[in-house]
């Protein structure tokens, strides 16, 4: 009996996702170690007077449909001084990343400490991007379980890339570190939380409960949207990405050194769900800084030293002690409604917080109308009511901001 052409391909595209199905329900387990393999010797890329420059690639333990995902890059900064095996710390980056500028910053603070860096360019990003797509386009979508295998990916890859690190002798097996900002810090949370190989861990801008970041992240709104059309809540998203949340395996029985930077203001990790990382990690370093999730670019050299600090002093048998403030300013992006001018748009800076939590504050902004001075108090996420003041006078009125 013949099939018509396309009743076949129907039929065919039937079996394709039945046993795409199949092969992700069978799929690596997050709690394994990958699978080992035998790499390939890496290659001397550069050579400076304070670093020498490798890079290495192996086989993803996931395999996906697309072929640049599955292949990947590792590049290894070895401190030029080196006389013999040196620690070394896995760097991860941000979600979205264009480039490995930030991360090749790390690396070199961390070289002039005699400690070596190894960056791992995290799924669907960079190299590993599919043509047709931006980078980190595929690494967060409305499919939870496609975030878990994702997410696993990312994990397994880190080990491994671990594995590779333990049969080079220009390191030392006992003194591995890790170390992410955003969505890598969210990978590096996991990852350490599950390999006992990371002695010392630092994580920028991270945190845990990743149901919670994706229902409340001003990151994902779309993702979010989309994940509510098909009908999950936050609680009910919680169950699914189990796998891939920290909590599920913190704090981990072996011990280790951790380091936490985290915002006040960060809608995109909410402050939250840095606060419960905190909480489940035994006597960690803690730093916060007054911005949101982007304002630390103004204060990014210091705090890539901080961190590179951290390593520097908790593998060399030290103790980190953390600054108790690094002034970051709180840069606002908002409109002010009020009795004096009416709409106004502008981009402002805080002058004084006068609470614990920041509820209450004052800001001077550039305004297209000139500058005008706020003060009031948050009565919703990112709405305060207070006074706004000018050259013109004084108003009542309400600003809604976001901080950078």
């Amino acid at each position: 009996m013949k099939m018509a052409p396309a009743r076949f391909a129907s039929a065919l595209l039937a079996v394709f996702w039945l046993g795409a199905g199949l092969a992700s329900a069978q799929g690596p387990s997050i709690t394994e170690p990958p699978p080992p393999i035998v790499f390939d010797d890496w290659k001397k890329v550069s050579t400076t007077d304070e670093t020498v420059e490798y890079s290495e690639s192996f086989p993803s333990a996931v395999t996906t449909p697309y072929p640049s995902n599955n292949v990947v890059p590792l590049r290894i900064l070895v401190p030029a001084s080196a006389k013999g095996p040196v620690p070394v710390v896995v760097v991860t980056h941000y979600w979205g990343a264009k480039d490995l500028k930030v991360e090749v910053s790390l690396a070199s603070e961390l070289n002039r400490r005699g400690i070596a860096a190894a960056i791992l360019t995290l799924p669907y990003h960079l190299s590993r991007t599919p043509p047709g797509f931006r980078s980190g386009q595929l690494a967060i979508e409305a499919d939870p379980e496609r975030l878990v295998e994702t997410m696993t990916q990312a994990v397994l890859d880190t080990r491994r890339a671990i594995d590779f690190l333990q049969t080079k002798p220009e390191f030392r097996g006992d003194e591995v570190g890790i170390a992410g900002t955003s969505l890598g810090a969210v990978v590096s949370i996991l990852t350490y939380a599950l390999d006992p190989r990371i002695t010392h861990a630092a994580f920028l801008l991270g945190g845990v409960d990743v149901a919670h970041i994706l229902w409340s992240s001003s990151r994902v709104v779309q993702q979010r949207d989309a994940l509510r059309q098909l009908g999950y809540t936050e609680a009910t998203l919680r169950p699914v990405l189990r796998s891939i949340e920290p909590l599920t395996y913190l704090p981990r029985a072996t011990p280790g050194s951790t380091f936490v930077i985290g915002a006040r203001y960060d809608t995109v990790i909410p402050s939250s769900s840095t606060s419960k990382l905190i909480e489940n990690l035994p006597h960690p370093k803690v730093l916060w800084i007054d911005t949101g999730h982007y304002g630390g670019v103004f204060v990014q050299r210091r705090l890539l030293r901080e961190v590179a600090s951290f390593f520097g002093a908790e593998m060399e048998s030290g103790t980190y002690t953390p600054p108790a403030r690094i002034y970051a300013p709180t840069v606002r992006l908002g409109v002010i409604a009020d009795t004096l001018a009416g709409l106004n748009l502008g981009v402002g800076v805080d002058l004084a917080k006068f609470d614990s939590r920041g509820n209450t504050f004052s800001t001077l902004f550039a305004t297209p109308k000139g500058p005008e001075l706020f003060l009031g108090r948050v009565i919703s996420n990112g709405l305060s009511f207070g006074l706004s003041g000018s050259t013109h006078g004084v108003g009542v009125g309400f600003f809604f901001s976001t901080v950078l």
